[in-house]
């Protein structure tokens, strides 16, 4: 069997299309900088056999310092928990800002109808085999530099609330979403080497594994790409970049970026 196609052009977002698998990261609820609505109209114009959800679901991190929930972020829980319920598969890989859960994964694998684990393998359409993990793990800013990581973090959040209010005044003139904290990443070199590290660091780990490729999160850099004869692919994040990876029923991989405009087309459409 041929292997599927890799489609890195982002494509737009339609209504109620069908996939054999959906992955999602990175929502990070319970942190202002989470595009819940968004993320919402997504799930719900979505079906598909298998969801992932790849790590940094819950910012429990956000919250210990701060509660912050909105209705918002409600909705996408009790989206999720009805897909499970009308038989979608859930599995719920653990991230570093989902990691006090990871002490109740022993006796609790299950949350309803919702799988807890920190890693999985999915079998792809065509056979292969995909290490689904968080990728935290292969971090070391976050595993050994403690202190770094918590400068960045607060730096970022500085970012997001930047890139949040920029993008409310691109929207009012009719200009499209721009990742204003995702470019400033790609201007710094040590960024730029660090994703570079990050995806080749998980490529060899696949090989050792004798695996054929890895589905991951964590870095916000939605990706999909081939390094030596492993595929990488990276889903995104729901903070800045809005994206998720799928599997078509025909077995290739695509990323997927949210369009309001489409949405709302496709939601008029359907009142119609």
């Amino acid at each position: 069997m041929s292997a599927p196609s890799y489609s890195r052009k982002p494509i737009e977002f339609q209504s109620r299309f069908r996939y054999r698998t959906v992955c999602v990261s990175d929502f990070h609820l319970g942190a202002r900088g989470c595009k819940a609505t968004k993320l919402c109209h997504f799930l719900k114009h979505t079906q598909c056999d298998v969801l992932y959800l790849v790590g940094d679901i819950i910012d429990l991190d956000k919250l210990q310092r701060r509660i912050y929930w909105p209705q918002e972020h409600s909705n996408v829980i009790r989206r999720i928990l009805t897909m499970a319920k009308r038989g979608t598969r859930v599995v719920y890989i653990l991230g570093n800002h989902d990691e006090a859960i990871k002490q109740w994964l022993h006796y609790h694998p299950k949350l309803g109808n919702v799988e807890i684990r920190s890693q999985d393998i999915h079998e792809g359409l065509d056979g292969r085999r995909f290490l689904v993990i968080h990728g935290d793990i292969f971090d070391g800013i976050v595993k050994v530099q403690r202190w770094l990581y918590w400068v960045g973090d607060r730096a970022y959040d500085l970012a997001l609330l930047i890139n949040d209010i920029l993008n409310w005044i691109r929207e009012r003139c009719g200009l499209s979403h721009w990742p204003i904290s995702r470019f400033l990443k790609m201007q710094v070199k040590s960024a730029v080497n660090y994703l570079t590290e990050f995806e080749s660091t998980m490529a060899r780990y696949c090989t050792k594994r004798k695996l054929d490729g890895v589905i991951c999160g964590h870095i916000h850099h939605p990706e999909i790409r081939d390094i030596d004869g492993i595929a990488y692919m990276n889903d995104g994040d729901w903070v800045e970049s809005c994206s998720a990876l799928v599997e078509t029923l025909d077995g290739g991989w695509e990323i997927l970026h949210w369009s309001q405009e489409q949405t709302e087309l496709n939601e008029l459409a359907e009142a119609a």
